[in-house]
């Protein structure tokens, strides 16, 4: 494993995007334990792009349009949806965690929805893995898929600290309903910003 993976990885991933504010509204909203688990779901959403691009599947999906159009609008549609979801939102935010309206199972599903209906992600694995794995060497695939482990690792390391960080500023902000007000319409704003960026973008 070379240095620039490393560092190619680490610009990648920490590099917000709607991983990362799914795990930072995970943690204002819910606290420590929901931020990590917001972190592990999205970890867990980037395996099917994973498989994808070690199969070849990411070939098919870069080739067909209707396919790219397909997830693409699926991905646009779920963003809206969360951003729906968080401007309606009026419940207060209570520092007790049994008072959390979602369940671990929940905040994980929406997690690897909000990873998995992003083609382009795939498309990144398609591009960007082969780069550091040589096509001759024995158990290409296996290589492909170590990287892709450590890749997964970073993912969960990062996010886990935007979500971190994020719960420990939760208590400066839920004694302020009008800060909490202000958030979430601010999360739903960029919700529908990241859809509208996800529209216009081509294969």
């Amino acid at each position: 494993m070379s240095v620039a993976f490393l560092l190619t990885t680490l610009v990648i991933v920490a590099t917000p995007g709607t991983g990362a504010l799914y795990t930072i509204a995970a943690g204002m909203a819910r606290g420590t334990r929901a931020s990590l688990v917001a972190a592990f779901g999205c970890t867990l959403g980037v395996v099917p792009h994973m498989v994808a691009a070690i199969t070849g599947l990411a070939a098919l999906l870069n080739a067909s349009a209707i396919a790219f159009q397909t997830i693409k609008y699926l991905g646009v549609v779920y963003l809206l949806y969360l951003a729906w979801q968080t401007w309606r939102d009026k419940s207060s935010l209570e520092v007790d965690a049994r008072s959390a309206p979602a369940s671990d199972w929940n905040v994980i599903r929406s997690a690897i929805l909000i990873n998995v209906l992003n083609p382009k992600l795939t498309i990144f694995f398609f591009a960007f893995l082969p780069q550091f794995v040589r096509p001759a060497e024995p158990d290409a695939w296996l290589h492909m898929a170590g990287l892709s482990l450590v890749f997964m690792g970073v993912t969960l390391v990062i996010f886990g600290a935007y979500g971190l960080f994020a719960a420990a500023m939760r208590k400066y902000v839920i004694t302020r309903p009008r800060v909490v007000t202000w958030m979430r319409r601010t999360f739903a704003a960029t919700y529908v910003a990241l859809a509208g960026r996800l529209a216009l973008q081509e294969r």
